[in-house]
Order: C-alpha cells, then sequence, then structure tokens
C-alpha cells in the first residue's frame, strides 16, 4: 500500500494591526476654588460675641419658642412631635389636642388610637402617637405625673432626646441650656460663632462662648435668626443684624 505524504500546513501571513489612535489629551477640569475652612477664621473675639447678642436683645428683649402650649406637658408633647415637622403645623394639630388632652392622664384616656386621629397631620404620626402614650403612662408611672426637671430623666422618656429634653428645661423651667435644632446648627456654623460637626459640637460651642445674661434667651434669638434671616438656601445678608460681624466667606454684603 503506496504511503501516504501529507504537506505541513502553511501558517497564514499575520495580518499587520491597525495602530490605535493617540488619544487627544482631554482638558484639565477648572477646579472650584476651595471654600475657607471656618476652623482656618479668626475666632470671634468676646466683646463680638458681646455686641451680637446685645443686638438680638435690643431687637427682640423677650423672644418666644413658637409651638404652642399650656404646661410642662403639653410642652414637652408639642416637642416631641416637633421632630422633622414644622412648628406651625404642630400647631395646626395641637390646638385642639390640648383641649381635650393637656395632662398625662388625659392622654392616656384619650387613647393610642384617639390621638392619630388629631395628629395625623403631621410626619410620622403613627410613631409619634405610640411615643406620647408611652411617655404620658412613664410620667404617670415615674414622676407622679409631673415632667422631671433633669435632662437625663426626660430623656429616659419615650420619643425624647437631648434637644426636647434642652427645650423643656429652658422653656418650662427657665434653665441656660441651648437647644440646637436645624436652624441653630446653620448659624453656629455659617457665621463661625460654633462652628462643629454635630448638634452636640455646637450646642458645647455656643455655651462655651455666650455670656451667661443671654443664656436664657439665647436658642430663641438663634433660631429665630436662622427661621427668618439665615436662611438655608438664600440668607438675608442685606438685612441681617449681625452680617457686619459674620464670618461666613460668602456673605453678599
Amino acid at each position: 500500500m503506496a504511503k501516504i505524504t501529507r504537506k505541513p500546513a502553511q501558517r497564514k501571513a499575520a495580518v499587520p494591526k491597525k495602530k490605535a489612535k493617540a488619544a487627544k489629551p482631554r482638558p484639565a477640569k477648572k477646579s472650584a476654588p476651595a471654600k475657607k475652612s471656618l476652623k482656618a477664621i479668626k475666632p470671634w473675639t468676646p466683646a463680638e460675641i458681646q455686641e451680637v447678642f446685645s443686638r438680638f436683645r435690643k431687637a427682640n428683649p423677650e423672644p418666644k419658642g413658637e409651638l404652642e402650649h399650656l404646661n410642662p406637658f403639653t410642652l414637652l408633647v408639642a416637642v416631641v412631635l416637633s421632630a422633622q415637622a414644622t412648628d406651625a403645623g404642630v400647631n395646626k394639630a395641637t390646638r385642639e389636642l390640648f383641649k381635650v388632652a393637656d395632662t398625662p392622664q388625659k392622654m392616656l384616656d384619650l387613647g393610642e388610637e384617639r390621638l392619630r386621629d388629631y395628629i395625623k397631620t403631621i410626619g410620622l404620626y403613627r410613631t409619634k402617637a405610640r411615643n406620647v402614650i408611652a411617655l404620658s403612662a412613664k410620667l404617670l408611672s415615674d414622676f407622679g405625673g409631673e415632667v422631671p426637671r433633669t435632662r437625663a430623666e426626660i430623656e429616659s422618656l419615650p420619643g425624647a432626646g437631648r434637644k426636647t429634653a434642652n427645650v423643656v428645661l429652658n422653656m418650662a423651667f427657665g434653665e441656660h441650656t441651648m437647644a440646637v435644632d436645624t436652624h441653630v446648627f446653620r448659624v453656629g456654623n455659617r457665621t463661625g460663632l460654633a462652628p462643629g460637626k454635630t448638634p452636640l459640637d455646637v450646642e458645647l460651642g455656643l455655651e462655651k462662648v455666650i455670656p451667661a445674661e443671654f443664656m436664657l434667651h439665647a436658642h430663641h434669638w438663634l433660631i429665630l435668626h436662622g427661621r427668618y434671616t439665615c436662611l438655608a438656601r438664600k440668607p438675608r445678608c442685606d438685612v441681617c443684624l449681625i452680617n457686619d460681624l459674620c464670618r461666613w466667606p460668602e456673605k453678599t454684603v
């Protein structure tokens, strides 16, 4: 039988690859000018702080909180309800509520389901109704139906945190506490009065620099200033009482 010889397979010639086009260098992005850190700004002097709060006092000698209430208990309830809600929205709901439930016992008698009907226009009303009933029960069982007068005891109540305790201690009992809400937090940081990453940082910073003679009303002046003048998006620097002293790098005057 004849031997078959096979020819070696021919390799295909390699096709030269096309050279990739060199990528054109992209123009460098212009970086936004760095904002000046508040920590790098010259701290307020005691004389400047005295001047700021003297102006606030002259313009509004007896500032009042905007949450409507009848007694320490209704104040406590109103502050608990005000979390993530406006004072105006809370007042609208509590005007009728406090006519029928202005004590812990009356609130318990009203019951959670009926309470929800009164406050259903407020955000998180189901959780808040549960907390208000629970704190009413705790006030009766642990504190003789009275709102306690220490921060730790108030913070032990369902739905009440440090800010709630500070508001109640200040407004109901005249304590020199500093309640830091979103407005006070913004003013403390923006003006450079008390820069801080947390509400507690700002609270402790303000307590450290504000003279005792102003502390009773200080948190109301700062809240009102943040709510009506030092607004979050478009601060009204042109009508600000303290625009000449404010450290904010972006102020418009």
